[in-house]
Order: structure tokens, then C-alpha cells, then sequence
């Protein structure tokens, strides 16, 4: 069970290897990219594998499962690479290309997605890259995989493919960023919008709970001169990379520091200021509030007496009784474009 509900994702993309026609290779394994833990992983062994994941709520998961992690740099070479592709197609195409680099000869790739998540034209995709494909269909999802691979069927796109999520300038030259992270091509509206009300006189020791790419540290930091030292929180790894080379120039002036982390589980360090703009959605297509609540209460409990949490969120978002509940003051500072800004202050 996801966060978001049952996962038919994965239940679905391990069929073909419980009910054939695909067999477990029992040398050599497997390796899972963007591995996701659940019941499906649970139902029997599965000798040899290895799970690659740059979200930490789903590494965590992983790793409290005992199932083994890899970093993504590793280039050691299997006889079958499953994957569940993300949403967007860039990403998602150069994970193809990825997994087919990682395939061992006569070797396999076995994908899955969501009918409604795209999965006709991820199957054609793949088809694209490494030739005829098989499927099978089922829990609204479809499962599909190569024929026994040496390498890709036309190298020319595979090597096209393998730099669609290269990091790259965006807005102007102002940022790196890459395909799959949020608001990878542009400046988010929202974190925009809190940018631009965020006042000079905020001091000290501050933390940025979802930092994303950087944008918000970096405007933080630009408008704020007293700020003294700013960690920067992140759950998605390939994210958090992209902060550290937009705040490079920064950690001359102040101390900086990265974390990939889950912000929900609390951060253990206290801050004077933490700016948010806090993601509400997991993995899937679900409003989760409940992400930006918890958001809220550990902001609450990392900050000094009389710390100042400075927060923007989409104008339909229930944040209001939360801010409530854990802070003494709490203003509506704009509401604009669709968000709002909030200023809280904890009792001195």
C-alpha cells in the first residue's frame, strides 16, 4: 500500500515473473530503478536484487524492508532491469536508456505504468529504443518488456535519449536544472511569489524544507544579508545535487549545508528562520495536505523561541488551522496568482 493507495503499478509489473512467461534470473539478479517498497516485493524471494531510488520517503522505505540500495553511479551490469518510469517524458526516456546501459547480454528490461500515467506511449517508447516489446495488461496498468537485449536496437536515439535529463541553464542562465524535478523548467509561481514578499530584516540560522533546485535558498540569501547560515532540506536526491551547484557562489558568504532528507520525520536542529514552499503530492496524483501539515509542525518544532516560519501554498490548501494550532502568530501576508504567504511566529 502507497501513501497515495494500492500500488497496481507495482503489483502489475511483477506479474510476468510470477505467472511467466518471464523467469527470475537466479544469476546475476536483478536491479529495480525507481524501486517503490510493498506487498508485491513480499509475496517470495527474490535472490540477487538490488533497488535504485533518489526519493528518500521511498528509500527509507526500502531500506527499513532490508532490500538493498545502489547509487545511481554504479555501471555494474544485469540480466534484468525492472523500472517504474516517472511521469515525465523526458526523464522517463532517458530511464529507458539507462536501464538498457545496465542490462547485461541477453539480457532483459521489464517496465510498468499506469494506464492513465501514460502507458501506451512508454511501452512504444521502449519499443523505439530496444526493438519489439511483449505486455500483458491488468489492475488498469500494462507491464512490458524487451526480447533478450545486446544493447539497443538504434544506437543513434539511445544515445540521444541517455542526455534528455541532463542538467542544463534554465531562466535565463540564472539556474541549473534538469528534466523530472519540480518546476524543472521554469521559476515556480508559488516560491516566486514568497520570494518576493520575504523581508530583509530575517537573521540568522535558517533552514529551506523542500529546497528543490535551489531557487528559494538562493532569493533567501540574495534578499536577506543577515541570514548567517541556511541548511537546505530535500527528499529528491537529483534535486538536492542541483542546489548545491546554484548555491556554489553562496558558500563563500555563509555557511550552507545539504540534506537529503524527509522533512517529515523531523529535522533535529533549530533554526531562527525556515522558508517553505511545501509539496503536496507524494508519487502520485493525489492532493496530500497532510504532507504540508506535517510540513508545518516540524517548522514548529525547529524553531527558536520567537523563530519565524515563512510559508507559501496553493490557495485551496486547509494549512490555516495547522499554523493555527502551532504558532502564536499567524498572518496572511498576500494572496495572489492562485497561492498565499503566511508569516508565523513562535512565542518568544
Amino acid at each position: 500500500m502507497s501513501a497515495d493507495g494500492p500500488d497496481s503499478a507495482l503489483e502489475t509489473l511483477l506479474l510476468p515473473l510470477l505467472d511467466g512467461p518471464l523467469a527470475w534470473p537466479e544469476a546475476g539478479g536483478a536491479l529495480f530503478l525507481r524501486a517503490r517498497d510493498g506487498w508485491p516485493l513480499h509475496q517470495r524471494a527474490w535472490p540477487g536484487l538490488v533497488c535504485e531510488q533518489s526519493f528518500r520517503p521511498e528509500a527509507d522505505a526500502l531500506q527499513r524492508s532490508g532490500l538493498p540500495l545502489v547509487e545511481a553511479d554504479a555501471d555494474t551490469r544485469h540480466p534484468l532491469v525492472l523500472l517504474l518510469p516517472p511521469r515525465q517524458r523526458e526523464e522517463a526516456r532517458a530511464l529507458y536508456a539507462r536501464a538498457i546501459a545496465r542490462t547485461a547480454p541477453d539480457g532483459r528490461v521489464l517496465a510498468c505504468l499506469r494506464n492513465d500515467e501514460g502507458a501506451k506511449s512508454g511501452e512504444a517508447d521502449l519499443a523505439r529504443l530496444a526493438g519489439p516489446v511483449a505486455s500483458l495488461t491488468k489492475n488498469k496498468c500494462r507491464a512490458f518488456w524487451t526480447a533478450p537485449l545486446h544493447g539497443a536496437a538504434d544506437p543513434a536515439l539511445f544515445a540521444e535519449w541517455r542526455q534528455l535529463d541532463a542538467p542544463r541553464a534554465i531562466a535565463g542562465g540564472r539556474f541549473t536544472s534538469r528534466p523530472g524535478v519540480f518546476a524543472w523548467d521554469r521559476i515556480d509561481a508559488a516560491s516566486a511569489l514568497l520570494a518576493a514578499h520575504l523581508p530583509p530584516d530575517l537573521h540568522g540560522e535558517a533552514a529551506d524544507l523542500g529546497a528543490g533546485y535551489g531557487y528559494l535558498a538562493h532569493e533567501l540569501l540574495a534578499r536577506c544579508p543577515r541570514i548567517t547560515a541556511l541548511d537546505l532540506y530535500e527528499a529528491e536526491r537529483r534535486a538536492l545535487d542541483l542546489a548545491r551547484m546554484n548555491l556554489a557562489a553562496q558558500g563563500a558568504r555563509v555557511d550552507l549545508a545539504y540534506h537529503w532528507h524527509d522533512v517529515t520525520t523531523g529535522l533535529g536542529k533549530r533554526f531562527d528562520v525556515i522558508v517553505s514552499n511545501p509539496p503536496f503530492h507524494a508519487q502520485g496524483r493525489a492532493d496530500r495536505p497532510d504532507i504540508g501539515r506535517r510540513f508545518i509542525a516540524v517548522a514548529a518544532e525547529a524553531l527558536r523561541p520567537g523563530g519565524r516560519l515563512w510559508l507559501v501554498a496553493n490557495r485551496h490548501l486547509p494549512y490555516e488551522a495547522e499554523l493555527a494550532r502551532q504558532f502564536a502568530q499567524v498572518r496572511v501576508v498576500v494572496q495572489a496568482e492562485g497561492f498565499k504567504v503566511f508569516e508565523a511566529t513562535r512565542l518568544p
